[in-house]
């Protein structure tokens, strides 16, 4: 008896850390460069991604655009609206770095996660040139949930 009691209390105390738990997270971050004709690879492959990836990083004369591939979760109730920002800075330029800001108001997703794709192209890409770091961040109104960042930020 003393030890289901236990469990029941210790299940009870779990299931009250996680609904008090801030309700989002950013899972994954893909930063993909997009060619001339707006893609990211040349064929479904993820191989083939990577390569194409890598021959766009290589070949900047041939990229149009850029795509942050953002995979996110948040859980229900959300009490203000959600919104992804992703931050980033490009090269040089003269002293300071080109600075990029870019949000996208999403809906709660419930225990699964979601893409979601925030895309600059045209004269706001080559004002901005590469990509030398980056942030992302997941917000509920004015408060931060989560956030996930390069290496160089």
């Amino acid at each position: 008896m003393r030890r289901s009691l236990l469990w029941v209390s210790v299940l009870c105390s779990y299931a009250a850390a996680c609904s008090a738990q801030a309700g989002g997270h950013v899972i994954k971050v893909l930063p993909q460069y997009l060619d001339l004709k707006g893609r990211n690879s040349r064929t479904p492959s993820l191989y083939d991604r990577d390569a194409y990836q890598a021959h766009l990083r290589e070949h900047p004369e041939e990229c149009s655009g850029m795509r942050f591939c953002v995979e996110w979760k948040s859980k229900k109730p959300v009490w203000e609206p959600l919104r992804i920002r992703v931050e980033a800075r490009g090269f040089a330029k003269g002293d300071v770095p080109k600075q990029l800001v870019l949000e996208l108001p999403v809906k709660p997703t419930g225990w699964f996660g979601h893409w979601d794709f925030l895309t600059v192209t045209g004269e706001q890409y080559k004002e901005f040139g590469g990509l030398t770091a980056w942030r992302v961040t997941l917000w509920e109104g004015q408060q931060l949930l989560s956030e996930q960042k390069s290496f160089l930020w």
